[in-house]
């Protein structure tokens, strides 16, 4: 704490929260703020405060929110050091799909952005004239977004290779998923139907339909059926290794859409729950009891989060984002930039970065907001109630409120510019992330 008051950028931020505009290149140098364990004072401007005052009272007038779950709304908001706003900011409530901001920090911290999770391909026999004399064995490695792509891909490398049938089974071993269906054997008979274009259903051609043109449909036919066991046989010959899209693609879809199944790979790939809330505790600099989790998703009320918590996890993304070069928007959709998913029919302030949660009675938001008065101003806002289409409007309009009165810069500050390279899934085609490693 010393070190960062003597470094003069305590005094650059003071500086900026005055009426006085500054450079916009100020604005990046506030990404310094790490956690909310940094506040030092509340805010002298009373913008926050008073708007999310209204804002509250507003949920009980207009009957948004009952009289005795008054106190099951939770808001914190932040710019640098400063408190800007805080109503029940410190108590863990339920926080839907919020949670994934922590899977999204432990799994980044723990594997890095550009990690890729493998799929092995093996045989338990020859091959002779394009018959696999054995099973073909899947070894699955995590990957949480393994899809039709992925194996009509697999599919067309295995043609490639004059693979086209195999006379013995299907086997699915080790953590393997296919269009988000984690229960092995049913995954396991989506990729047998897909391996063999013989037997596609109306999604599979319609997904082949939107893939480059002139991709190949792939016959592979597998005569056996498709079994699941628990350890790979030892004598099986790999052929084939599939990596999946890099951890910060796969951390970007989760969030656009806000995919449960990829939030439980995601966390199962670092250890669990438990391991999820008490790395992400570390790592955010919160209270542990702030953070409490029992999946990767936020399905279930009994994953709670404090406002506070939130807006502390997205902070050390940001920080650990910097590291390889990246920032928030990487991982996390962007108003005005990602019109997809969550985002959808949503009004938030431009360049505002932001993860949603939704349960049958709770509707969350918390992210980021560029402004020109404050810099970033980190938000988390967690109401209790049953019209979650009225909250999440009284959401959006808080932080229109917020953004009028503190202004929106001129431009988006270089500290949350998305990548678009980085955020371009075709990037890495299914078929250039394969990799053969034995032609039989």
């Amino acid at each position: 704490m010393l070190e960062l008051l003597g470094s003069g950028l305590v005094s650059l931020w003071l500086e900026m929260a005055g009426v006085q505009i500054k450079p916009l290149d100020a604005l990046d140098a506030l990404t310094w703020q790490s956690s909310p364990g940094l506040v030092l004072a509340p805010d002298p401007n009373p913008t926050g405060a008073t708007t999310v005052q209204e804002y509250l009272k507003k949920l009980i007038t207009s009957k948004l929110v009952a009289q005795n779950l008054a106190e099951s709304q939770g808001i914190w908001m932040q710019s640098g050091p400063m408190l800007m706003a805080n109503h029940q900011g410190t108590t863990p409530l339920p926080a839907a799909s919020l949670t994934k901001i922590a899977t999204s920090l432990v799994a980044l911290k723990a594997w890095g952005p550009d990690h890729q999770f493998d799929t092995l391909v093996s045989v338990t026999g020859p091959v002779v004239k394009g018959v696999v004399q054995g099973d073909l064995v899947i070894t699955g490695g995590g990957d949480p977004l393994f899809v039709w792509e992925e194996a009509i891909a697999l599919g067309n490398t295995l043609n490639k290779m004059g693979i086209k049938q195999v006379k013995g089974n299907l086997i699915i071993t080790g953590n393997f998923a296919m269009n988000f269906q984690r229960q092995p054997m049913l995954a396991g008979l989506i990729l047998k139907q897909t391996l063999n274009r013989a037997t596609w259903g109306r999604p599979a051609v319609y997904i082949h339909s939107i893939m480059p043109k002139g991709t190949p449909k792939p016959e592979v036919v597998i005569a056996g059926a498709v079994k699941v066991a628990m350890q790979p046989n030892a004598q099986q010959i790999l052929l084939l290794r599939h990596r999946s899209l890099p951890l910060k693609q796969l951390i970007k879809e989760m969030n656009v859409y806000s995919n449960n199944d990829m939030a439980e790979m995601l966390a199962e790939s670092v250890g669990g729950a438990s391991v999820v809330q008490s790395t992400a505790a570390s790592l955010a600099r919160v209270p542990q009891v702030e953070i409490q989790l029992i999946n990767g998703s936020g399905l279930g009320q009994e994953n709670r989060i404090s406002p506070r918590a939130a807006c502390a996890m997205l902070m050390a993304i940001q920080r650990e984002a910097t590291t390889h070069q990246l920032n928030l928007a990487d991982l996390f959709p962007m108003s005005g930039f990602d019109r997809r998913g969550t985002l959808h029919a949503r009004h938030i302030p431009p360049a505002t970065v932001i993860k949603t949660g939704t349960l049958r009675d709770v509707s969350a938001l918390a992210g980021v907001m560029p402004t020109r008065d404050r810099g970033l101003v980190w938000f988390a806002i967690i109401n209790r109630g049953t019209n979650l289409w009225g909250l999440r409007t009284g959401q959006d309009q808080l932080l229109q409120s917020v953004v009028q009165q503190l202004q929106i810069p001129p431009t988006v500050p270089a500290t949350l510019t998305p990548h678009s390279a980085i955020n371009s899934l075709p990037q890495l085609g299914a078929a250039s992330r394969n990799e053969i490693l034995n032609k039989s």
